[in-house]
């Protein structure tokens, strides 16, 4: 299993849409709310030019209920 990679929070948004999420509109907040027609959801803090965390990337993949290799394969492409 590869190592998580340390994403900016841009990186993790594209990947985010490329896999058919969509932005949940919500006003006046640092966290983007992203929705997928099949139900699932997550949300992202929005921290421009910062790292996300390992441990707060891993709990985004579980709600997106993807493995690390999917992730690490969908970041490169």
């Amino acid at each position: 299993m590869p190592k998580l990679p340390v994403i900016k929070d841009r990186e993790l948004i594209h990947v985010l849409h490329k896999l058919g999420f969509f932005e949940h509109p919500e006003r006046g907040t640092s966290h983007l709310v992203f929705k997928h027609p099949d139900g699932r959801r997550t949300t992202v803090a929005r921290h421009t030019g910062k790292d996300i965390p390992r441990g707060t990337l891993r709990a985004i993949l579980r709600d997106m209920n993807i493995s690390t290799e999917e992730f690490v394969n969908f970041l490169k492409e």
